[in-house]
């Protein structure tokens, strides 16, 4: 990207190191980041690798808007989650003050509260205004995770067929956009993503069997690169550990690994197994990675 017009980029920014990680890897690519985090969500931290760091509440999309607009913004991308337990906490209205854009997208534009279909409808507004959403992973294809068996340790011939069984459910899972990643031991699912996210998936998996399960997260079969790309992370790491889990199956070059090293670090120690596949055909290789 070069020229004037792609030396800026707007950020919007929720919770995790994702978009540190993006703005790093842009300003090495000598593109300059205005980010606008979203307030509770992302970390201040971002400040430091930034042009310009902004904050807007969850609920505020005319005011994002504004702020984009107002640095002169045409190209922008999300990046870090951005919790949804906040729809349903006690005394929503009050606690979240939405402005009228979103009181008018929530009410008004949204047939369900599925990510894709309020993501969607966020980024149709920003390019009502002449603001383009661009995938996530724009600077980022590096942290990919790569296929293969990424830890010391691969999977037992046990845990491939718990792979091989929670990869099909996982897909179904992603395609009904409910989540992206289960929980199995045995052929038995022990939980499935939903509002939640995947470290807390995992730990009500560990609360309803003495550990020795497998996870598995993929890619929605129609994964919209704009927005909620797989990631883990240390983090989804030490949730398994504290569950007592074994295995983390994720999707090879459609899932984002961050901080790598210091995810596989906690892993080897903790003999957990990583291990990263392609989906051919809907199914896991055969014999594995």
């Amino acid at each position: 990207m070069t020229g004037a017009a792609c030396d800026r980029i707007g950020l919007i920014a929720g919770y995790g190191r994702f978009p540190i990680l993006f703005a790093r890897n842009a300003r090495a690519n000598g593109v300059r980041v205005v980010a606008v985090g979203i307030r509770h969500e992302a970390s201040p931290e971002l400040d430091q690798y930034v042009e310009k760091l902004h904050w807007c509440g969850v609920a505020r999309l005319g005011r994002l808007i504004r702020i984009l607009k107002s640095e002169g913004i045409t190209r922008a991308v999300m990046a870090g989650k951005v919790r949804k337990t906040w729809m349903y906490t006690p005394l929503r209205i009050l606690r979240l003050w939405p402005d009228f854009r979103t009181v008018k997208l929530w009410y008004r534009r949204l047939r369900d509260r599925k990510d894709d279909t309020l993501l969607s409808a966020v980024a149709d507004e920003l390019a009502s205004e002449g603001i383009t959403l661009e995938s996530s992973l724009t600077f980022c294809k590096d942290l990919l995770a790569r296929e293969g068996v990424l830890t010391r340790r691969g999977p037992s011939e046990a845990e491939r067929k718990d792979i091989a069984f929670g990869w099909k459910l996982a897909k179904a899972m992603g395609g009904l956009d409910v989540g992206q990643s289960v929980s199995v031991r045995e052929q038995a699912v022990l939980a499935v993503e939903a509002i939640e996210g995947t470290d807390e998936a995992i730990r009500r998996a560990g609360r309803l069997c003495n550990g020795g399960f497998i996870t598995v997260k993929v890619s929605k079969p129609l994964q919209d690169e704009r927005f909620d790309v797989p990631a883990i992370g240390p983090d989804t790491i030490r949730a398994l550990a504290e569950a007592h889990g074994r295995v983390l199956a994720v999707e090879a070059g459609r899932t984002l690994f961050l901080d790598p090293e210091k995810a596989l670090e906690i892993a080897d120690g903790l003999d957990i197994c990583i291990v990263a596949l392609t989906d051919r055909d809907g199914q896991v290789a055969e014999g594995g990675p």
